[in-house]
């Protein structure tokens, strides 16, 4: 099965650099483990488009869509045989990265 992680923050490039040693430490886990795909940090909201290309004319507005103080700021994606293995694992995100996290499965 496959899991999304997505890193909660409340400001952007918040990662110190004992934040990142953790993270690497789990990112090779999550690679010597078989659950890594794939790992990645996201911009802040001020720079993110919303496009609605519904109707005939495409309409883009910047910024975010949820106006929020907290924002997903990383990700991980990963293999898990089943909830309880990627709930543990999300766990561990957390204390890597020192954030909250939000853990859904793909559908």
């Amino acid at each position: 099965m496959r899991f999304i992680i997505f890193v909660i923050d409340d400001e952007s490039r918040s990662g110190g650099p004992d934040e990142m040693k953790a993270i690497d430490a789990f990112n090779e886990k999550l690679r010597d483990g078989g659950h890594w795909v794939l790992a990645a940090g996201l911009e802040s909201p001020p720079n993110s488009l919303v496009i609605d290309n519904r109707g005939k004319q495409a309409i883009v507005n910047n910024g975010s869509l949820f106006d929020n103080r907290d924002f997903y700021s990383g990700l991980w994606i990963i293999e898990a045989p089943d909830l309880a293995t990627a709930t543990n694992l999300a766990h561990e995100g957390s204390a890597a990265c020192n954030r909250r996290v939000e853990l859904r499965p793909f559908l």
